[in-house]
Parts: C-alpha cells; sequence; structure tokens
C-alpha cells in the first residue's frame, strides 16, 4: 500500500513538475505552430477590417469617421473581453473644400481652350480666395533649385516636381523610393511660403500612374498657410512639355478650413499577464485615414492584424506572461498626436514596456519581421523564425532604429520596436489615393500576417531573455 502510494506521489510530482515546464516555457514549438495555424484560419480580422472600410468609410482626424471608428473598435475588443480605455487625444482638424486647377494660358494655345488639371489639397494647405487665384507656374527639382530661385519664387504658383522611383520600389525599397518625395511634399510648401509663393504644387508621391492623385500632410503653419495640392504625373509630364514651349500660367482654386482642434481617443485594448502583468508589449496599428479613400491598406490592415493577435488567443484560450496591448493609435496621418499623447502619459513607466509592434506598412506579403534589438539578441528569435518559415515570414531584419511613426518616441526613450517585414512594391499606388479600398487587400495576406503579429506578440510576452533597451551596447548579451 505504501508502495503505491509513493508511485502515486510520484507520478503526481512528475505531472506537476511538467505542468511547470510548460507553463514557464509557454514559446514552444507546438504552441507557436497552433497559434499560426489558428491565425492562417480565421476571417475574423479580416471581417473587422470591412466593418472600418465600408461601413465608416474615411477616418482623417476630428471627422464623424473617426468618432465612428473609435466607438466600433472599442466595441469589437469589449466583445473578446479585453480590458479597453480610451484615452483621450487632442487632434487637427482639417476640412476639405473646393479643388481645381486649369491651365489657362500658355503658348500655342488655341483660342478658347483650357486644359484641366487633376489635383488634391494636402493637408494643412491653406485657401485660395472662393474665386481662385491665377498665378504663372515655377517648377522646382530639388531645395536647392528652390533656394537658388529664390528671387522668382513672389506671387508664382511652385510645383515641386521630385518623381517617384518604382523601379526602387518594385525591388523592395518602397521605403526608400517614397522618402524623398514625401519630405519634398512635407517642407517644400512650408519653404515656398516663406518665400511668398502664392501657392504650392507638388508631384504625387506613389506609383501606378493612372492620374490619380496622392494627398498627405505638409509642414505648413498657421499665418503661412498657402494653397497646397498634390498633382498627378501625367499632368507633371504635360506642365513640363508645356514650359519648354514657353510661360504657363494656371488657375487655381482650394477651399479647405483648419478648424479648431477635436477631440478623439486612442483605442488601448489590454489582454491581460500572468506573473509579468505589470510588463506590457504593445502591438498597434493607426486608426486614422485620409479622406480620400477609406484607408484599407493605410492603416486598416495594421488596425485589423492588431486586433486579430486578441482575438487568436481568446480562441486558444491563451494568456501571456506579459500584458499584450493593443493600441489603435489617434492621428497618425497629420500630426502623430496618438502617439505623443501615449508616450507623455506613460514615460515613467517606459521600464514596464517590454516592446512596442506597429504595422503601418500596408497588407501585402509579410516575410517576416524588422526589429530593434541589438545584434547579440537577433538568435534568440530563432525558435520564432523557424516557427514563421511554414507561410513564408521567417526573416528577421535587426535594424539599430525601426522608425515607425506612432512607437517613435517610445523608440528613442529607449522601447524595442518591432514591425513586419512586408511587400510594399504596391503600396504606394494606392497611399493616400481615393483606391485605398478593400478590394486592394489579399485576404490570404491579412491572415499571414494576422499570423505574423500574433506570433509576435506572444512570443515577446512570455519571453526569459531581456532584449535590453534600444541603444545599449552591441557587446551586451
Amino acid at each position: 500500500m505504501k508502495a503505491t502510494k509513493f508511485a502515486l506521489t510520484a507520478l503526481a510530482s512528475g505531472l506537476f513538475a511538467a505542468g511547470a515546464a510548460l507553463a514557464a516555457a509557454p514559446n514552444d514549438p507546438a504552441t507557436l505552430a497552433r497559434i499560426r495555424a489558428t491565425a492562417m484560419e480565421s476571417d475574423w480580422a479580416y471581417d473587422r477590417l470591412a466593418d472600418l472600410t465600408d461601413l465608416v468609410g474615411p477616418r482623417l482626424s476630428g471627422s464623424p469617421g473617426a468618432a465612428a471608428a473609435v466607438e466600433q473598435v472599442a466595441e469589437a475588443m469589449r466583445k473578446l473581453g479585453a480590458k479597453v480605455t480610451l484615452q483621450p487625444v487632442k487632434v487637427p482638424h482639417w476640412v476639405r473644400g473646393a479643388e481645381t486647377a486649369e491651365l489657362v494660358d500658355y503658348a500655342g494655345r488655341p483660342a478658347g481652350i483650357t486644359q484641366k488639371i487633376v489635383l488634391t489639397a494636402l493637408g494643412g494647405s491653406g485657401a485660395t480666395p472662393a474665386q481662385g487665384l491665377t498665378a504663372p507656374v515655377l517648377v522646382v527639382r530639388s531645395f536647392e533649385e528652390l533656394k537658388a530661385k529664390s528671387a522668382l519664387v513672389k506671387g508664382t504658383i511652385v510645383l515641386l516636381d521630385v518623381p517617384f522611383d518604382q523601379e526602387l520600389a518594385d525591388r523592395g525599397h518602397a521605403g526608400a523610393a517614397y522618402g524623398p518625395g514625401a519630405g519634398f511634399r512635407f517642407a517644400g510648401p512650408k519653404m515656398a511660403a516663406e518665400m511668398g509663393a502664392a501657392a504650392a504644387l507638388v508631384r504625387s508621391v506613389g506609383g501606378a500612374n493612372y492620374r490619380i492623385a496622392h494627398t498627405g500632410a505638409t509642414g505648413l503653419v498657421d499665418g503661412k498657410r498657402i494653397p497646397a495640392a498634390a498633382i498627378t504625373t501625367e499632368d507633371v509630364l504635360l506642365l513640363d512639355r508645356l514650359l519648354k514651349r514657353g510661360p504657363v500660367k494656371m488657375h487655381l482654386t482650394l477651399t479647405p478650413q483648419t478648424l479648431p482642434d477635436a477631440d478623439t481617443f486612442n483605442v488601448i485594448a489590454d489582454w491581460p499577464g500572468s506573473d509579468k502583468a505589470d510588463e506590457v508589449v504593445i502591438v498597434s496599428g493607426h486608426l486614422d485615414s485620409w479622406d480620400l479613400g477609406t484607408g484599407a491598406h493605410d492603416d486598416g490592415t495594421g488596425v485589423a492584424g492588431a486586433m486579430g493577435v486578441i482575438e487568436t488567443l481568446r480562441k486558444l484560450d491563451l494568456h501571456p506572461r506579459r500584458t499584450i496591448r493593443v493600441i489603435a493609435w489617434a492621428n497618425e496621418e497629420n500630426g502623430t498626436r496618438g502617439g505623443k499623447a501615449y508616450f507623455e502619459a506613460n514615460k515613467q513607466l517606459l521600464d514596464k514596456h517590454f516592446a512596442a509592434i506597429e504595422s503601418d506598412s500596408g497588407g501585402g506579403r509579410p516575410f517576416g519581421l524588422i526589429g530593434s534589438v541589438t545584434a547579440p539578441m537577433v538568435k534568440y528569435f530563432a525558435p520564432l523564425r523557424e516557427a514563421l518559415s511554414p507561410i513564408g515570414a521567417g526573416v528577421f531584419e535587426r535594424r539599430d532604429i525601426a522608425g515607425a511613426a506612432d512607437t517613435g518616441p517610445l523608440e528613442r526613450a529607449g522601447v524595442p520596436v518591432f514591425e513586419p517585414l512586408v511587400d510594399s512594391s504596391f503600396y504606394f499606388n494606392y497611399h493616400h489615393t481615393a483606391a485605398d479600398t478593400l478590394d486592394k487587400v489579399n485576404t490570404l495576406e491579412l491572415k499571414r500576417h494576422v499570423a505574423v503579429l500574433t506570433s509576435l506578440s506572444w512570443y515577446l510576452a512570455n519571453m526569459e531573455q531581456p532584449i535590453g533597451r534600444v541603444g545599449k551596447a552591441d557587446s551586451e548579451d
């Protein structure tokens, strides 16, 4: 009898030890495989993306759509059992008005002929008089050329012509292709305003070239808000050809308004941790979008993908050691005030922020991860890479700085930041345009996206090895 009791006690002790071992090592291959498989079988994130884009639509900060999106996402997270907090944020409120342009005078123009120019106002643009303005067009192709022609700028419509390098984007460097034009779009109108320009136009920053205009933010400030718009590549090329024949005059009408700042929220949904619940792993996307399309790629896929993390873990009844915090950021597009507000509210708790993930590169095929970790830390992600390899997402690209927008303040303060590494070769065909709609999103790629985000969030939330802070010596191990 004693022998039997001893055997049962030993068996129970062995089972307890085995259970404890499993609890202490939740990043085992079997659990990661279950997370991956469950995400790949679910349409939940796509359904939430459809709700966001088809039922709410455009979500520019301060708009009714932005307010409706906050309520929609918060309610979806509550239904999953997440702890939802709405963090107040004051955001810019810019409203698009009429936007038209035509060429009214140029060498060789037949009597009575004008030519329509396709454009769209840039965020923060000032307004023309209600009847519009007419002025000569001056083209420049660099900041240096703009400075060199400063004496010619006053009273003109300055066209800032920097082409988007689609070949660079096609070869996996879409961000590098986007950067020069985006920098010109943000800073160029402000510089032209300071030189006395009547208005500023920029060549649309993006690909496809189907006479679609790409909007975006500018650095224009109160008191110097000249009219500013993006025009299509085809119309830039037309102007280039006509200017070779002689001077060109344009009639431009833009009537946007900059209203007082509006109230909105970051939507924060926590999936509580166990023994390290006070430590946080953020997984996020931005909830706002420009007002031309419905923000499916920018950044509906990021928000829906982050929401899908909690849905996947709930379905599997998995609870991490650290709290996984889903954030739908406010106002990334024209101010990044959501990210800044979160940082200000949590800057005394940065040591409790283990890592932050931001998805804001569209819903293209994910190839793996980007992470701002020190070089010696890369080897600790080998099990995660192996778990994601069956869906072709096993790449880990280490960077000193990931450079995401809303998590930028956290990263600059030392929090390691991660992003999905995605195929963005087509992303800038739709980015900030009327064409950024649900039909452009591939359902399989969104499932992969959720699988990557959930696997990464779970892995980080259960890591034994501290990642360390961004900027610490690479010799640390």
